[in-house]
């Protein structure tokens, strides 16, 4: 069953990468599979991951990859203040909680308020907009301060 469901999702991720028009290579292929195995990863981690499939995979290869995934918005990128930013299959919109001591980044279903009085009346808004909810993550919690 296992092999199905990684042939499935292999010939998924295949046809997005034909669905945007960009060619399937063996790195491309693997990149992308690592953002869909889910999560929030830095350029470092997805290279480790990809790596170990691929056995060789430089840094700059991935940010590459991930740069052309954004373009054509299969990815999305979640910049982390004094962290390096991480990456993740671009999806429906939603909103990011941030651990202000590890880093690690979650989804959250959330609106985002509309900005309050006529502030920005002047200006015109079709970027959307971003909440960020920071805190501690349920492991920093738990963990003894230092």
């Amino acid at each position: 069953m296992a092999v199905v469901e990684e042939s499935t999702g292999r010939e998924a991720v295949i046809q997005r990468l034909r669905d945007v028009g960009l060619r399937v290579t063996g790195p491309r292929l693997e990149v992308l599979q690592v953002l869909a195995a889910g999560g929030h990863m830095d350029v470092e981690s997805i290279t480790a991951a990809a790596r170990e499939r691929l056995g060789t995979l430089t840094s700059q290869a991935v940010y590459e990859m991930l740069r052309h995934f954004q373009e054509t918005g299969l990815a999305a990128k979640f910049d982390r203040p004094g962290l390096p930013a991480v990456f993740e299959i671009a999806g429906a919109p939603h909103q990011h909680a941030l651990c202000v001591r590890c880093g690690r980044v979650e989804n959250v279903e959330a609106e985002v308020p509309r900005p309050a009085g006529g502030t920005l009346a002047a200006w015109r808004m079709d970027g959307g907009a971003e909440v960020v909810f920071k805190g501690l993550c349920p492991d920093c919690r738990k963990a003894p301060q230092d």
